[in-house]
């Protein structure tokens, strides 16, 4: 590493390396030269948010022990109802790729951890491990590595100061200032994540505003509300799941320095754009994208997997859409799928495949001619697109439930089939025909647990989800008792109607 970016990971500079090869020796360089003062680990527990254990440090040999064995944790608190008090120890260890100066403590060098039992081995039950051993079964079966990207839209709420240049009600899609006041927050933001995970693609100003929320929660009531997306670059998909629970933990402590508060909860006003956390993958042979054919088509194997996409998407629901809110979120004609179908570059489908610049290259030479010299980049940019989960998704088994998808998707005699089948073209909500034939996703999270526990044996073979897990997920589904939320809400009057979907709707507002 001999060139640097002014968004370069500080810890790179220091040490000349890339993330991948940082060592323990490196790391100890790092706590000396920058005088750092304590390590802070961080792990991902049941509830898919972001944990941290301070730890002090006074001399090399305790640093050196932290580094080499971390910490032990009450696995009974991380885990409640899952690992009993009785055996609760769990390991914490640093991941050293991870490792990043802490933003909002400069006394502090930061990890994400992995969780491992008493042996040593991995936590079967642990969200990301989950993660991991899907992929590493998709990798084992198919001999294709999965990458995904992860677009976090949230809303970012804020007292308005003044009502100079107003922006309009779901107009804000790339908005800039001064219409939208949140520019700053969100280069902050973009900093940050991109220092420590070297992984945004690009930001931006999505198409939900408001003026004025009205809600019973002081915490957002009366609050200007401006939609924002942060969308990352593919990495392998376990390095996704890491980066995207790590991105909600610095959006919200951006959004609080600044006196805002930021939300990924899927709705917070009827007839204004939900918070979608769309995932795209991409298949990957010897470090190249295979998504495409010698002819700049979808390939076969890129097809296989939007089969295996389609037939395991009712289920997904139940790790990407797993509060109330989702549900009154995946309604027709909001750019939010209700049908299981894929398509090309179109937002009405459950699945897209958008522009890859499979035909073209160096588009910015045509609009420039003085540009003499052009640039070839061999390497494919394809993905294909899952557009039904949102802000409430507990990541990592979302990442790991599509992994699954994935690879039956691959091995499957007829995902191909069925992936033929569920091709649409145009807007399929103005096709009442074809909207009768195309299977609807779930309407309430009762559905969508229901359906996880009638087919488990896709998630639990190979011993990749464990049982207990299951049982949990459709546990908290159940608990939301929504089965006949829509028919409630219908039946009251108008502004009972209102009121009450509020309340639905910002019940979950730092859920995930």
């Amino acid at each position: 590493m001999n060139v640097s970016y002014a968004l370069t990971n500080p810890i790179s500079l220091i040490v000349d390396k890339s993330r991948d090869e940082f060592t323990r020796q490196d790391l100890m360089r790092v706590v000396e030269e920058k005088q750092i003062e304590r390590i802070t680990l961080h792990y991902t527990a049941l509830d898919g948010k972001l944990k941290e254990l301070k730890i002090p440090i006074a001399n090399r040999l305790q640093l050196e022990h932290i580094l080499a064995d971390g910490e032990r944790v009450d696995g009974s608190s991380l885990f409640k109802g899952m690992v009993d008090a009785s055996v609760s120890d769990l390991y914490v260890v640093p991941v050293y790729r991870t490792a990043f100066l802490n933003p909002f403590d400069s006394g502090s060098l930061d990890f994400m951890c992995r969780y491992l039992m008493h042996d040593g081995s991995l936590a079967p039950f642990a969200l990301d491990n989950i993660l991991q051993a899907a992929h590493g079964m998709f990798q084992k079966k198919t001999g294709f590595v999965l990458q995904a990207l992860g677009e976090l839209e949230f809303y970012l709420m804020s007292a308005p100061p003044n009502n100079l240049f107003k922006a309009d009600k779901q107009r804000g899609y790339h908005a800039s200032a001064p219409f939208i006041k949140t520019g700053k927050v969100l280069d902050e933001m973009v900093r940050y994540i991109t220092q420590i995970t070297g992984a945004v693609k690009y930001a931006h100003s999505e198409v939900g505003y408001l003026d004025k929320v009205r809600s019973d929660l002081e915490e957002i009531q009366g609050k200007r509300a401006e939609q924002l997306e942060i969308e990352f670059l593919p990495t392998p998909i376990e390095e996704t799941g890491d980066n995207l629970v790590l991105a909600r933990w610095l959006i919200r402590n951006v959004a609080y320095k600044y006196d805002c508060v930021a939300t990924f909860t899927p709705k917070v006003e009827e007839g204004v754009a939900g918070n979608g956390m769309h995932v795209h993958v991409e298949l990957m042979k010897d470090g190249k994208n295979r998504m495409l054919d010698d002819d700049g088509k979808l390939s076969t194997p890129a097809r296989k997997l939007v089969g295996g996409f389609c037939a395991y998407a009712d289920s997904l629901t139940a790790f990407g859409n797993t509060v109330s809110s989702a549900y009154l979120r995946l309604v027709p004609n909001q750019e939010a799928p209700t049908r299981i179908c894929w398509s090309d570059f179109n937002r009405s489908a459950m699945i897209r495949v958008p522009l890859g610049w499979a035909k073209v290259q160096d588009l910015g030479q045509k609009l420039n001619p003085q540009q003499k010299e052009s640039t070839h980049i061999a390497e494919g940019r394809q993905t294909v697109e899952l557009r039904s989960p949102d802000g409430s998704a507990i990541t990592h088994l979302l990442l790991a439930g599509m992994t699954m998808a994935a690879e039956w998707g691959l091995s499957h005699p007829d995902s191909l089939e069925i992936a033929e089948r569920l091709y649409v073209k145009g807007n399929i909500f103005e096709d009442q025909e074809l909207l009768k034939r195309l299977q609807a996703l779930p309407k309430s999270c009762v559905e969508s647990a229901q359906l996880l526990l009638e087919k488990r044996a896709l998630y639990e073979r190979e011993g990749v989800f464990p049982p207990s897990i299951i049982e949990y997920v459709a546990r908290l589904l159940r608990m939301e008792k929504d089965e006949n939320m829509n028919k409630y809400l219908a039946d009251l009057p108008a502004d009972d109607r209102l009121h009450e979907t509020r309340k639905i709707m910002h019940k979950d507002l730092h859920r995930h």
